[in-house]
């Protein structure tokens, strides 16, 4: 019998333009294929995006949402309504009001995190991360399924939420794509950003790219900026890096070899025109959803160790280096070496990270 599922998505996700709004569309639109799933979700979504499932705008645009009661009742309606077996929580944050609407239904509840949220807000300095860390632990435990990001997720959960280990299982961060481009993909998408931003044949394409009004991006940027650069061209390594998206503007840059293209319409065009994706963001959680897009498309990597977090090299074919921090001369050093890998991402990888498989494990994980 196919599971009927629930979706609490309380904040804009659709169109779908960053990795955290990918992250629930996308695993939507592929969950659907194995339940029947509804998304009640914030009235500002373009709906017409949900191609597979309904999306309903159910929440309002206050910040009063995530404490107004009224909205238990009304779930426990349309669960009832649509005979629900399972609730999908996205974050945390609406936690007990699932939780109060689970003990009214016969439904199961699954938490899908994106990040030890707790973690991460210690991780960028702010004072009541505790706080969030103690009701994540108790949403958690409240749970009867649990879905994280990446394997140091579950394990920390498991040990330090006290959660059961049988009822977890890792949901990562996906992508759209089962196999490299082809090299005629690889020569129009190395043409055109050639071409639109007067990179010269001779230079390395590397790219950047995330959103900038967070923290831990930003101090990545002015790393590349203000010393990966002059120590690559110390280093007579002929190239231009990109920076790639939203809340960015062309003073965050100095240095001539890198080039601030904003937002772009098309971000793959730049992973399969890139020579080498660099990721030195040391803080925040989760997994670095660019970093896993970039390898889909068959981009060499070099990332710190705090950034491949959830990306195991051992299925990348040599294709992600990774160094320890971002000490300006290893990490430059591993640019250059990244530069040199010829070789294609294998199977494996998209056997972890294509949104069909990973979906699919979901359905039946929650099923059995």
């Amino acid at each position: 019998m196919m599971a009927v599922v629930v979706s609490i998505v309380p904040y804009k996700f659709l169109p779908p333009k960053i990795g955290g709004q990918k992250g629930i569309a996308f695993f939507n639109n592929y969950f659907s294929r194995y339940v029947q799933l509804t998304c009640v979700t914030i009235k500002r979504n373009e709906n017409d995006y949900a191609k597979t499932y309904e999306a309903i705008p159910f929440f309002s645009e206050s910040r009063l949402r995530y404490i107004n009661p009224l909205y238990v009742l009304k779930l426990n309606r349309l669960l009832k309504r649509k005979k629900a077996t399972h609730i999908l929580l996205e974050h945390p944050y609406m936690g007990w009001m699932a939780f109060l609407v689970k003990r009214l239904t016969s439904a199961k509840l699954i938490v899908h995190s994106h990040n030890m949220e707790g973690l991460r807000f210690k991780t960028i300095g702010k004072w009541w991360w505790k706080v969030l860390w103690h009701y994540e632990r108790t949403i958690h435990r409240q749970a009867d399924y649990n879905f994280f990001i990446h394997e140091e997720d579950r394990k920390y959960a498991v040990k330090n939420f006290g959660l059961n280990n049988e009822k977890c299982m890792v949901a990562t961060y996906g992508i759209e794509v089962n196999a490299p481009p082809t090299e005629s993909e690889v020569k129009l998408a190395k043409d055109y950003v050639h071409k639109t931003h007067g990179i010269a044949q001779s230079e390395k394409i590397l790219l950047f790219a995330g959103s900038f009004n967070y923290k831990p991006n930003c101090d990545a940027l002015e790393f590349i900026d203000k010393k990966l650069a002059p120590l690559l061209q110390l280093k007579n390594f002929p190239h231009k890096i990109l920076i790639c998206g939203p809340w960015l503007n062309t003073g965050l840059a100095t240095h001539p070899n890198v080039i601030i293209t904003g937002f772009v319409d098309d971000i793959n065009l730049y992973f399969k025109a890139a020579d080498v994706f660099v990721n030195p963001v040391e803080d925040g959680g989760g997994i670095k959803t660019k970093l896993v897009e970039a390898l889909g498309y068959n981009a060499n990597a070099v990332s710190t160790l705090n950034g491949a977090t959830g990306v195991d090299p051992a299925i990348c074919n040599g294709k992600l280096v990774v160094v320890k921090d971002t000490e300006p001369e290893t990490f430059a050093n591993g640019v250059i070496e990244a530069s040199r890998i010829e070789v294609n991402i294998p199977p494996e990888f998209y056997q972890q990270f294509y949104w069909g498989y990973i979906t699919k494990k979901a359905a039946e994980f929650i099923q059995e």
